[in-house]
């Protein structure tokens, strides 16, 4: 009889229940509404009008795959979640700052036809999430903020 168990460095470790307790839940809330909201805003873009601007709603797209990754590795324990988070989140906020910075000196090269945060054409990096209250620019720092905050306990043991 043979059974497969995690390495130690996947395994749950003490205290990483602790990343999702407090201001740890209200971040994965609102990740989780953002992985909703940016699905579901990508989505419709893609499927009503690619065709208008392809790399905003691309970038969209990609804002919603980046944001549900990152939901999930927030709430997944373990050291390799842990890593999926940083980088994913870490991802985010240069994806923010870059389109961001794109949309207000450069719409074009999005294809974007106005810099307008809540038009048609805006994604969620736009204009550094405004059309969202700023909280794509926020929500990244805050997540790496935390996730410093709460990095795993090292594996102990031989295995090591």
């Amino acid at each position: 009889m043979s059974h497969h168990t995690a390495p130690a460095s996947d395994r749950e470790q003490p205290g990483a229940a602790r990343r999702i307790s407090g201001v740890g839940r209200v971040l994965v809330f609102v990740y989780g509404v953002l992985a909703l909201a940016a699905t579901g805003r990508s989505v419709f873009q893609i499927i009503d009008r690619f065709h208008e601007a392809p790399v905003a709603f691309a970038l969209s797209g990609l804002a919603a795959v980046v944001y549900i990754v990152a939901t999930i590795a927030l709430v997944a324990p373990g050291r390799i979640w842990y890593r999926v988070a940083v980088i994913t989140i870490s991802f985010e906020l240069a994806g923010v700052l870059i389109i961001g910075t794109l949309s207000l000196l450069a719409p074009g090269a999005l294809g974007l036809h106005d810099i307008d945060p809540f038009g048609r054409d805006a994604t969620v990096w736009s204009v550094f999430g405004m059309g969202y209250l700023l909280v794509p620019l926020a929500l990244p720092i805050l997540g790496l903020w935390w996730l410093r905050r709460h990095r795993p306990a090292k594996a102990t043991g031989a295995a090591s």
